[in-house]
């Protein structure tokens, strides 16, 4: 039987160096997390990551551990349903769009749900493992990387469209001593995933973790906003319902 476990998690988010708005968007729930990014270039970014993060909220819940997938996919059709309300309630976002990952736990099950290039990291005994796929056409197109401008582009993200935005779900089960990293590609595109591991591994906690990224990110010139998000599993020998297990540490947004 999986040993019961304890959740700590801290979350952090930084405009960067060149930017001059934070299009970043994430929630710290008790049993759900979620990170968006805001499409550079498009319309209204920070509307669209913080339209579609305020409307995962009500899934923020216990579900059985076989809904988690159901729960969480529908969670995220709610986020894509959301920007079309808005869209038809502001005509100027019109275009605009987002990436999203999102974690939904009860107990040590979990699943995660994926659409666009932000990502999902597990740590493991020391190991990391990257447990999302970008959503560009780097994976869908052969030889995109002729291409100029193609190979990074994405190909799904969330945009309130009808034909819909499906993510990617996938089962994950929490083992003590695991740390999970959300992240937009603010920090994956310009920090090396040796160096990721790294600080997740010897950071003392989720805080400390999270800062650490941030703070290599700044050092490395953090040409995009960044944002982490870091969840810890501990052993728990004292079930306390009244937390619901989760004891969080989040950060400013903004």
């Amino acid at each position: 039987m999986t040993s019961p476990v304890r959740i700590t998690a801290a979350a952090g988010t930084h405009v960067g160096r060149v930017r001059r708005r934070n299009e970043d968007s994430y929630y710290l729930g008790e049993f759900l997390v979620a990170v968006a990014d805001g499409l550079g270039g498009h319309v209204a970014g920070d509307l669209a990551s913080s339209t579609a993060i305020e409307a995962l909220k009500p899934y923020d819940r216990e579900v059985d551990p076989a809904d988690l997938a159901d729960t969480l996919g529908e969670a995220v059709a709610s986020a894509d349903r959301a920007l079309r309300r808005k869209v038809r309630e502001q005509p100027e976002s019109a275009g605009m769009g987002t990436t999203m990952v999102a974690l939904l736990r009860s107990g040590t099950a979990a699943v995660v749900a994926n659409v666009g290039d932000s990502r999902v990291y597990l740590m493991r005994d020391g190991s990391l493992a990257r447990i999302t796929e970008d959503h560009t056409y780097r994976f869908l197109v052969a030889a995109a990387d002729a291409i100029p401008e193609l190979p990074g582009r994405l190909a799904r993200f969330l945009d309130g469209r009808k034909d819909g935005r499906s993510p990617d779900l996938t089962a994950v089960s929490l083992s003590p001593g695991d740390r999970v990293l959300l992240c937009t590609d603010g920090l994956s595109s310009y920090v090396p995933e040796p160096v990721i591991r790294d600080a997740l591994r010897s950071a003392a906690s989720p805080e400390q973790a999270t800062e650490a990224l941030i703070s290599g990110t700044l050092d490395r010139g953090a040409p995009d906003n960044v944002t982490v998000l870091v969840l810890e599993a501990r052993a728990e020998r004292h079930i306390r319902p009244s937390l619901g297990g989760f004891e969080p540490s989040p950060r400013s947004p903004r």
